[in-house]
C-alpha cells in the first residue's frame, strides 16, 4: 500500500513540476526545445521532492500512531493498577 502511495506522489509531483516548468518557461518566451528541457527538469526535481516529503510524512505519521498507542496502553495499565490497589 505504501509503495502505491509513493508512486502516486511521485507522479503527481512530476505532473505538477512539468506543468509549472513548461508554464514558466513559456512565460519567458523561451524556444520550444528549451521549454521542454525546463519542464522535464522541473518534473524530475518536483517528483523527487514529493517522494522525499511523502516518506518523511509517512515516518512521522507512523511514529505519531505508535506514540498514541503507547500512551493509551500506559493509561490503561495505570488504570488497572489503580483498580487493583483499591
Amino acid at each position: 500500500m505504501t509503495e502505491v502511495n509513493m508512486k502516486s506522489l511521485l507522479l503527481i509531483g512530476g505532473a505538477l513540476g512539468f506543468g509549472t516548468g513548461l508554464l514558466f518557461s513559456w512565460a519567458q518566451q523561451s524556444s520550444w526545445p528549451s521549454c521542454l528541457w525546463h519542464a522535464c527538469l522541473a518534473a524530475y526535481i518536483t517528483g523527487q521532492l514529493m517522494r522525499w516529503w511523502g516518506n518523511a510524512w509517512m515516518k512521522q505519521l507512523k511514529q505519531s500512531l505508535l506514540e498514541k498507542q503507547a500512551n493509551a496502553e500506559a493509561a490503561e495499565a495505570a488504570a488497572q493498577s489503580k483498580v487493583k490497589h483499591t
